[in-house]
């Protein structure tokens, strides 16, 4: 299937070529060719010089590569052009600083609304403590097994926010339900200081 295809598109390039270089041939071509086998007929005795095919393949090939890199050196010249331009169109953005108009009081007797965030919901959770298993331990778990945690009895359990630790508690039980009462409050100093 492959010898097929390259079979196919070595054709096709044999006749792209074959219809280019009759495009290519000038209209005096045939005049000069004429003076050239009369030459031939006379000096060489009719015997073709088997060089001459490769000298003239040699030169269309010099031709199409002057034609490339003309080609190349016009769409080089193009690009730059054009970076040219791109490059004296950007400026630098210049903007406002906002940060004393934010902290600065309202004079018109408004607060700053925040009413559009209260509305986002959050997911809170209460970690009891954690453990790192083996794939091998995790398997041989059955019903009755014991799971050893890295917390102490009578620590207290952390409270996440969006799994970013918020609070600390313990655990009470609430009209049969578990609850968390909260004993300590993360500072936002530290809060920041887990982000790192």
């Amino acid at each position: 299937m492959a010898d097929e295809d390259q079979e196919k598109l070595a054709a096709e390039w044999a006749a792209a070529l074959a219809e280019q270089d009759s495009e290519d041939i000038p209209e005096d071509f045939g005049e000069d060719l004429g003076t050239e086998q009369a030459a031939q007929d006379t000096g060489g005795g009719g015997v073709e010089s088997p060089g001459s095919d490769v000298s003239e393949d040699e030169a269309l090939a010099d031709e199409w590569a002057k034609a490339l890199a003309e080609d190349e050196s016009a769409q080089l010249s193009k690009k730059k052009t054009e970076q040219q331009s791109l490059s004296n169109q950007a400026s630098t953005a210049q903007f406002k600083d906002l940060t004393e108009e934010a902290k600065s009081p309202r004079t018109d007797g408004t607060k700053h609304e925040l009413d559009f965030i209260l509305d986002i919901p959050l997911d809170v959770s209460a970690e009891l403590g954690r453990t790192r298993l083996l794939i091998n331990e995790l398997l041989q778990l059955g019903q009755g097994s014991v799971v050893e945690l890295n917390k102490l009895a009578g620590e207290p359990l952390e409270i996440y926010v969006n799994g970013k630790l918020v609070a600390r508690g313990e655990a009470v039980v609430i009209n049969e339900k578990f609850g968390v009462r909260l004993t300590d409050i993360i500072s936002p100093i530290e809060r920041v200081k887990q982000l790192g």
